[in-house]
């Protein structure tokens, strides 16, 4: 049996999308060839790859086997083309990475990546926990930065770095001016928290999960700035990362509320998928990270990366 790389690109992207339509535009094909391509595979290789349900494809058995095998080769595939044109194998690099680390960490690093690796293409997808999971599963991004737990069987995960929530306020917040507050204060106040899904919330969650009930969650908000403004206008209380309000506490515009009863700790994490070929990109990029957090206790404690 003889099959092309393209072919194999051609069935990722059909396995990603769940459809040969999406597939097409998202390889600049026509419908037709990328039609044509799967079923040529599928008569290559004498079986059947996806269940068909209308125009909804999903990866049978056989097919679940193959997309592993399929992404790593074309990775591999990658590295050569980038090395036989000149570019020390250092090709494409899609990262994602939590709203916190994104944010205040992730651009900073991939920025000096690039600086040592300039001919490297870097896309970097900011969003929560669970969507990160998400998309490390199904092989959309070759590695996640994330701020929550993950579970899923058929990915790795290794700790990063340690990290903490903490409880603030606005100046001229009551709170403010005790610097500390108990379990029975907090579920008097209104609260700004993030979304449901976010590591950032689940901690939160797991912290006060026995006064949830009694919690006054005035706002939900996907974004930290947007919460760190709410709670500078004297709109409730929050609880983000350490790491997000650093500048915020120096500047004395927010103020930290000290929380003895509360366990706020918790840690960054890498996660990829077991079956992830690790490219050159990839563990390059592992190693730039984990050389910026030797030594360091707590993410707020991260010297970071100046980009000239």
């Amino acid at each position: 049996m003889r099959f092309t790389l393209r072919q194999l690109q051609i069935f990722v992207a059909v396995a990603q999308q769940e459809s040969v339509s999406r597939a097409a535009v998202l390889l600049s094909l026509s419908q037709s060839a990328a039609s044509t391509s799967i079923t040529e595979l599928e008569r290559q290789s004498s079986c059947q790859l996806f269940d068909r349900a209308g125009k909804r494809l999903s990866l049978n058995a056989t097919g679940r086997q193959l997309l592993p095998q399929a992404v790593a080769l074309l990775d591999q595939a990658k590295e050569i083309e980038d090395l036989l044109n000149g570019k020390s194998g250092f090709g494409s690099l899609a990262v994602g990475a939590t709203l916190t680390i994104g944010n205040y960490l992730a651009t900073l690093l991939i920025g000096s990546f690039m600086q040592r690796h300039p001919e490297s293409q870097v896309k970097l997808h900011v969003q929560n926990t669970a969507n990160i999971v998400q998309q490390v599963a199904h092989y959309e991004i070759d590695l996640g930065l994330i701020e929550g737990d993950c579970s899923h069987p058929d990915i790795e995960v290794q700790t990063w770095v340690e990290d903490e929530l903490v409880v603030f306020c606005a100046p001229r917040h009551p709170l403010a001016k005790k610097g500390r507050a108990s379990l029975e204060e907090l579920t008097r106040e209104a609260w700004i928290l993030r979304e449901q899904g976010s590591g950032t919330r689940l901690t939160f969650d797991q912290a006060m999960r026995h006064h949830l009930n009694s919690l006054n969650v005035r706002l939900e908000l996907e974004h930290t700035e947007a919460i760190k403004r709410a709670v500078e206008s004297g709109l409730g209380i929050g609880c983000i990362s350490r790491l997000a309000l650093r500048d915020a506490f120096r500047r004395g515009s927010l103020v930290a509320v000290e929380t003895p009863e509360l366990d706020l700790v918790r840690q960054f994490y890498f996660i990829w998928h077991k079956q992830k070929y690790q490219t050159s990109a990839i563990r390059e990029f592992l190693d730039l990270c984990r050389s910026f957090t030797a030594g360091v206790n707590r993410s707020d404690e991260i010297v970071l990366p100046s980009i000239a």
